[in-house]
């Protein structure tokens, strides 16, 4: 995530020198699959083995002092959303990054500050997310498209994002474990009638959201949070959780390449100054690959991945077939019938056959 303000001389020539800004200049991204394949080696296993026992691999084993039996290969499965998978004393909630928010709240609504280019964002974002909700509406009120539909925005700051989305006519709850952010929040929206009415904030992490909202929401945004999170699976989860069957998530975050180091870290944040030391850990960005990773096995099915760039020198962004740096992703919660287990009907067809052998 970019934040910060316009560059000085000094720094407009260190991005030159850097590349940035040039197409031509810019590393071509990683094709990204539309479906990643799981798949892992047969196991022969020559032991005595107990009735009842349920391997990784989802075969059911039956006793025998002698036979060889194949495993099945290791198969991609979707978790039911009322599963529990976490513990209560885990959390998503990364207390460092807790803290830098805190000294930044009150800079939210300052158009030229530290968030100015999540103020630009939205140029783009909004309209991603608006579209793509609309494809699955069969109907929208004009001037209001969103009225009727709910979205969680995890993460959502001082509400830079929340307000356009209920600007839209949608019914906007608003999460953050930062208490500063949501009073910045609270303020700034008290200013509208309308959206006082239409958004609604709480300071709680995306966990504590999901017992008392399990499939409630038609949208849950997460723009710029995924980097900051402690445990991404965990948070994937989560998402999946609190969506109603068919839901849209919609992602946007950094992607972890060499030049996403050079020019998100060393140079905004060590050089030039862009933004806060500390703002980020490349560590914890992910790439679109690895982000797909996570999201196919918990249900979740990614329909877009693209790219987005951000100008310091104009301070706009704009769309690109490149991911290097940063993206926005839209993934698809599957709806109730499609929970079935794959590998379900493939256990009853490697038992049958066991048992017509014996």
């Amino acid at each position: 995530m970019w934040r910060g303000g316009r560059l000085g001389s000094r720094g407009v020539r260190l991005l030159e020198t850097l590349g940035f800004g040039c197409p031509s200049a810019v590393a071509q991204p990683p094709r990204l699959t539309s479906r990643s394949a799981y798949s892992g080696t047969q196991l022969t296993r020559n032991l005595q083995i107990k009735p009842w026992e349920l391997g990784e691999h989802r075969t059911m084993c039956f006793r025998s002092y002698r036979m060889a039996l194949s495993c099945l290969s290791r198969v991609k499965t979707y978790r039911t959303p009322w599963k529990r998978l976490y513990g209560t004393s885990q959390t998503t909630v990364d207390s460092k990054e807790v803290k830098n928010f805190q000294a930044l709240a009150h800079t939210w609504w300052d158009e030229y500050g530290k968030f100015a280019p999540l103020h630009s964002m939205n140029d783009l974002r909004v309209p991603f997310i608006r579209d793509n909700l609309l494809k699955s509406s069969a109907s929208h009120h004009p001037g209001k498209p969103l009225s009727g539909m709910k979205i969680l925005d995890v993460g959502c700051g001082g509400g830079l994002l929340t307000e356009p989305l209920g600007r839209l006519g949608a019914s906007v709850v608003g999460i953050d474990p930062v208490a500063e952010n949501i009073k910045i929040a609270q303020h700034h929206k008290s200013f509208d009638p309308v959206l006082d009415k239409r958004i609604q904030y709480k300071v709680c992490s995306l966990e504590e959201t999901v017992d008392e909202s399990t499939e409630c929401f038609d949208a849950v945004v997460a723009s710029e949070v995924v980097e900051h999170v402690s445990n991404l699976e965990m948070f994937i989860q989560c998402c999946h959780q609190v969506l109603k069957p068919g839901g849209s998530l919609f992602i946007t975050t950094v992607n972890k390449t060499q030049l996403s180091y050079a020019l998100g870290i060393v140079f905004a944040e060590q050089i030039a100054g862009i933004v806060p030391k500390g703002t980020h850990t490349w560590e914890k960005f992910v790439s679109p690959e690895k982000l797909e990773s996570i999201l196919e096995p918990n249900g979740l099915s990614v329909e877009t991945v693209a790219g987005l760039v951000y100008n310091p020198f104009s301070g706009y962004w704009h769309w690109s077939e490149n991911t290097s740096l940063n993206y926005a992703a839209h993934a698809v919660r599957s709806r109730a019938q499609e929970h079935q287990e794959p590998a379900e009907s493939a256990l009853k067809g490697e038992t049958g056959a066991l048992h017509a052998k014996q």
